[in-house]
């Protein structure tokens, strides 16, 4: 299997794993990677393709412009304007994944809504989150700019919350990002589930944190790549 194809497999197996884990939204959401060693081309999700139905041969091979090259279909205009911008806000993210998944949405509705670090799984994402106030639904070119300003202030930053919208995360791999992806959404879950108690957090104490942020990160790229592994082979998605 070519490199092309692999990043075709891992990324079109990314929709399906994201729609049976509850993380899409009907056609809507989007996810894009770049060509490898090709200057300013991107696979993206062709609109109007339920992710559930996501092959390799459905991603769609777009240039910096948003033209399609190859594929049958159209580039969603949000698409467009949120991935092709933040791609090259940051280069480091050669995958972006960008959902309304319910859970991570739900933080972006709340005044001063953020992840809390008070529990281990929340811990990876120490220092690695930013936040974008609402700037509509992201039609033009200006709101993509916008949002890829976000990263650039945030280059550490793998984690965007979009206020009243929903999350981006960026990764080098789809492996890493999907990790990142899935673990967030079950961290925000987690302390959804502990504020409807009523109750105070039990936040982690600075050098806890640091401490323990520093030993997830040591595993973090190698527990990505065997989790999509088999994530692949038990989804039958390889």
């Amino acid at each position: 299997m070519t490199e092309i194809q692999t990043l075709r497999r891992d990324l079109a197996a990314a929709f399906v794993l994201a729609d049976r884990f509850g993380l899409s939204e009907g056609i809507c959401n989007h996810f894009s990677a770049v060509v490898p060693g090709r200057d300013e081309r991107f696979l993206i999700n062709p609109y109007g393709l339920h992710w559930s139905e996501m092959k390799p041969d459905s991603l769609l091979l777009i240039d910096g412009q948003g033209t399609v090259l190859e594929g049958e279909g159209e580039v969603e205009a949000t698409a467009r304007t949120i991935h092709i911008a933040g791609h090259r806000a940051n280069p480091r993210h050669k995958v972006l994944l960008h959902t309304h998944m319910p859970h991570a949405t739900a933080l972006t509705m709340l005044e001063g809504g953020k992840l809390e670090m008070a529990h281990q799984t929340a811990v990876r994402f120490w220092r690695r989150m930013a936040h974008h106030a609402f700037g509509g639904i992201a039609l033009d070119d200006a709101e993509g700019e916008r949002i890829a300003e976000a990263q650039k202030d945030n280059p550490d930053a793998d984690i965007f919350f979009l206020d009243n919208h929903g999350v981006t995360v960026g990764g080098e791999s789809v492996a890493a990002a999907f990790d990142d992806l899935y673990y967030l959404e079950r961290a925000c879950r987690q302390q959804i589930l502990a504020q409807s108690t009523g109750l105070p957090f039990k936040i982690i104490s600075d050098d806890m944190l640091l401490d323990t942020h520093r030993q997830l990160e040591q595993v973090r790229i190698p527990q990505a790549e065997s989790f999509y592994t088999a994530l692949l082979r038990c989804h039958a998605l390889g």
